[in-house]
């Protein structure tokens, strides 16, 4: 079985959507939540806009989870 990927095409993907297709939050309510309450990181500062736009090299941090974007999405 493969790791499943996010088609983005070059496309940034937002922080809620990620956070969504890597299942760090339940629903988009869920990331919302998450996302305003400051409990993501993106690259190390606190994060609270749920359409910041995620690029390959930016890294996302959650309760002791770090993902790399660019193991998620495929140009």
């Amino acid at each position: 079985m493969g790791q499943d990927t996010i088609s983005s095409h070059t496309e940034p993907i937002r922080l809620d959507q990620f956070l969504k297709f890597t299942g760090l939050a339940e629903t988009g309510g869920h990331a919302k939540l998450l996302i305003q309450n400051g409990e993501i990181q993106v690259n190390g500062e606190v994060e609270t806009r749920r359409r910041r736009k995620l690029h390959p090299t930016d890294i996302v941090a959650f309760c002791g989870n770090t993902l790399v974007v660019a193991d998620y999405v495929k140009s």
